[in-house]
């Protein structure tokens, strides 16, 4: 039978559902595409008059939101009405990783999708295809078939019609910062089923503006695999990479011409070969702590151990900036103010899960230093969430661990004792040093995790540098 969709649903309002569910709705126009999420703030937000208050930051969202928002692209919470309407739903929900109980620390939290599966269950009509969008472990399309099929004994909805239910595989391979360019133009669309007609009614939604030599077909199994390895094998390159930075640092080698000479090889390839603070966003940890999960409930314990190193790594990376730090300012920080250049975990997002800037800006503050943090796209209530520290007024003069919010890269380096560029905005590329040094307080210190800030204009201010991944400046 061919499916025919008009009408789809996508439970979850986040970062893969917000924008991918935009792209489908710009490129299918005869498509109705609801968006549904309980949390009310955050569909107001999708809903905003303000594009600018849009929940998520993504170059190029902003505008497909203006193009399709009340056509053919809608946000709600009307979740029971959406689902009976659809033909197609994707569930896009959260799937962080437990933080108690059996797997508590590797394996996801499966309750949101538990929960979404159960709505569908109950709530949809007739033929529906369900789409596993958020990333999942291996072999949880069986699990949420299961409930489909048993949460309705004789398989009827509510008017007494018969269901029929084909659960699919289709992971997202979005990078923050690009997901629109990634959606717009991927480098693979892969989607995993066993109903070969249900594939293909998703595949010909996708080439409406993807090429159909693009599109791999595979089954559950290997679609919701894939999702977990191809995170895994993208950090363990940055993983590989940053240690061998700090092998740079102690020999005089210089991080940038390794990357050159190593990315040249084309078995290599120089994508995700740029030393920085570590990983962070949503996906790498996580689906690296799954990995693990899964290997070790196999027996695979040598391969989980492996995958382990990879996390242990970066977390080694990220605890290692703030050490540096400490050492060059006379080893203390106390009094010490200290500006902080970018809080997202990446350049071109708002997002700051899993930021390195988190774990670097506590351990900045356990030394009772001050610091003032400036981030383009990320507000202040949200770092005072990520912190677990309410933002001060205005930095006092005593012995105590505050920060504050900067609204410039001036501002934040007022009466400073050092800047860390901890995020690569494109606008820390052309900071002006030379006006920079002089609100500083001498000696003046830059910290460059990025490698981005150009060395000889630093110099020529007359401010002390340090750079990830080279030897002596």
């Amino acid at each position: 039978m061919e499916f025919k969709i008009k009408n789809i649903c996508c439970i979850g309002a986040g970062y893969v559902g917000g924008p991918s569910m935009a792209v489908i709705a710009k490129n299918c126009p005869d498509l109705e595409v609801n968006v549904v999420d309980i949390n009310r703030e955050r569909i107001n937000k999708w809903n905003s008059e303000n594009f600018d208050e849009l929940p998520i930051y993504e170059p190029g969202l902003k505008e497909i939101i203006k193009r399709c928002r009340g056509l053919n692209l809608h946000f709600s919470t009307e979740v029971k009405k959406n689902i009976a309407n659809a033909d197609l739903i994707f569930i896009s929900v959260n799937t962080p990783t437990k933080t108690k109980g059996v797997g508590a620390g590797q394996a996801s939290d499966l309750k949101y999708v538990d929960s979404s599966a159960r709505e569908i269950a109950k709530y949809a009509k007739g033929k529906t295809i369900v789409v596993e969008k958020s990333t999942l472990p291996v072999r949880t399309a069986q699990t949420i078939k299961n409930i489909l099929e048993q949460s309705n004994i004789d398989n009827r909805d509510t008017k007494g019609n018969q269901r029929e239910f084909f659960v699919l595989s289709n992971p997202e391979f979005l990078a923050e910062g690009t997901a629109i360019n990634d959606l717009e133009n991927p480098d693979r669309i892969l989607i995993g089923g066993e109903d070969q007609e249900a594939i293909q009614g998703l595949a010909n939604i996708y080439e409406n503006w993807i090429s159909e030599r693009k599109i791999i077909t595979t089954n559950l199994w290997s679609s919701e695999l894939s999702k977990l390895i191809a995170n895994a094998f993208l950090a363990q390159r940055i993983s590989s990479i940053n240690s061998i930075s700090a092998l740079c640092e102690s020999t005089g080698a210089d991080i940038s011409e390794v990357k050159l000479a190593i990315g040249s090889d084309k078995r290599i390839g120089n994508k995700f070969l740029n030393s920085g603070p570590g990983f962070g966003g949503s996906c790498f940890k996580k689906d690296i702590s799954n990995l693990i999960y899964i290997a070790n409930h196999y027996g695979l314990y040598e391969v989980s151990e492996y995958w382990q190193n990879v996390i242990s790594i970066n977390a080694w990376q990220t605890n290692r900036i703030s050490k540096i730090v400490v050492e060059k300012l006379f080893n203390t920080i106390s009094f010490k103010k200290i500006s902080i250049l970018g809080f997202a975990f990446k350049a071109n997002t708002n997002d700051t899960r899993e930021s390195p800037a988190i774990k670097i800006c506590k351990d900045l503050l356990e030394e009772n230093c001050k610091l003032a943090i400036y981030d383009p796209q990320v507000s202040p209530l949200q770092i005072e969430y990520d912190l677990q520290l309410k933002q001060s007024d205005n930095l006092s003069n005593n012995d105590q661990a505050e920060w504050t919010f900067a609204d410039t890269v001036i501002d934040a380096s007022i009466n400073s004792d050092a800047i860390l560029v901890i995020t690569e905005w494109e606008e820390f590329k052309f900071i002006n040093w030379e006006i920079v040094y002089k609100h500083m307080r001498k000696p003046a210190w830059i910290f460059d995790t990025r490698s981005i800030v150009d060395i000889n204009k630093v110099k020529m201010s007359g401010i002390n540098f340090w750079q990830i991944g080279k030897g002596k400046i």
